[in-house]
């Protein structure tokens, strides 16, 4: 018998667990052990690129085989790709682990949301589904800002250290996985059926999306934006310290800048009557301030930008979120949550290598 509480507090730690790491910097790990900036960009281009490929497959099988046994491929994936890249003395090797830390985030992506609405649905509290997700966005942020806060610890103790650190979380997450009680499983399909089930679970999500333009367009906008504030806390990492702040105040900077998307995931549950075109708007151009400010002289007006950013682009995802799971059926519940990851891969893809053109140029 389900206990919706307690399955939600098992999603909730495990979201802890996979969010808190020492090796949360990785792009700066790579560089202290003297990959230059071109390695590095290949090896971010393979994550994305092997995003691309999976995150549709990924979705399928958790609506095919289950959400609970996704979950725990992602975190056989991690362990896989945290032991590869222990072991890792060349680029190719560390590509190899990277392209597995992105078939992790393939296989969760979407997944956890579609076990927790399916979970509140069956207990008939999925209207609650909106402070579930502001819940999960305040763990994500909260623990990449204290994991961003450890990146000199890491740097400190050296990759091999750090990256076991990992394993040891593998461990607990692996447990904590294991609890969950899978919901809306389909019955196991005999060999014969298996590709059948799969290719009618892609025509049906399909077909869906085909027919509700609405929720694809939700999707895109939702991606573009979260695209847009992603891509400017990154190059802020770069940008604060030319504008003179000091080295200690950067950890502390990035983890204030994260903090604006706690108060955004906060936020718009105080709104729950304001209308989603509003809601686009405001928050739309509470991105674009933080662009624009990102090119004033002051790191403190930077940082500033960089929170009113974050601001706006949670409190869109909340409200995006819970829009879309309320569209979505639930025998595709999960391989759809995934088109929104594929079409977020994509406009990164894009959006990146222009983005660092106004960087340099602007």
């Amino acid at each position: 018998m389900l206990n919706i509480r307690k399955q939600l507090s098992r999603l909730y730690l495990s979201s802890v667990i996979s969010n808190l790491t020492i090796t949360g910097a990785w792009l700066a790990i790579l560089a202290s052990r003297g990959f230059s900036l071109v390695e590095i960009g290949i090896s971010e281009t393979v994550f994305h690129i092997t995003s691309i490929i999976f995150e549709l497959p990924s979705g399928v099988m958790a609506d095919v085989f289950g959400r609970k046994k996704m979950l725990i491929v992602s975190n056989i994936m991690y362990t896989i790709a945290t032991l590869i890249m222990i072991a890792s003395n060349s680029l190719f090797t560390v590509c190899l682990s990277i392209a597995f830390h992105a078939l992790t985030y393939n296989f969760s992506s979407g997944t956890g949301d579609a076990l927790a609405y399916d979970s509140m649905k069956k207990a008939r509290i999925h209207s609650k589904f909106e402070r579930y997700e502001s819940n999960q966005l305040i763990i994500y942020r909260v623990c990449t800002g204290i994991s961003t806060l450890c990146a000199g610890f890491a740097l400190t103790i050296g990759y091999k250290l750090a990256y076991a650190t990992d394993l040891i979380a593998c461990a607990a997450q692996f447990i904590v996985l294991s609890t969950l009680t899978e919901v809306n499983a389909k019955e196991k399909a005999d060999e014969q059926r298996l590709f059948a089930k799969i290719a009618e679970c892609f025509r049906e999500s399909f077909i869906f999306l085909k027919e509700a333009k609405k929720a694809l367009g939700l999707m895109f906008c939702n991606s573009f934006v979260g695209a847009l504030d992603i891509l400017l806390l990154f190059f802020l990492q770069a940008k604060l310290p030319e504008k003179g702040i000091p080295k200690w105040g950067l950890g502390v900077a990035l983890l204030f800048m994260e903090l604006g998307g706690v108060v955004g995931s906060k936020l718009i549950l105080r709104l729950p009557k304001v209308g989603y075109k509003v809601i686009f708007a405001v928050t739309s151009a509470l991105v674009l301030t933080g662009i624009f400010a990102e090119h004033s002289r002051s790191f403190v007006i930077m940082a500033i930008g960089g929170f009113i950013a974050a601001v706006g682009d949670d409190a869109l995802q909340v409200r995006t979120n819970a829009k879309l799971q309320k569209m979505f059926p639930s025998e595709q519940r999960a391989t759809l949550t995934s088109v929104e990851s594929f079409t977020f891969s994509v406009i990164m893809i894009v959006l990146s290598p222009l983005a660092g053109f106004v960087f340099i140029y602007w």
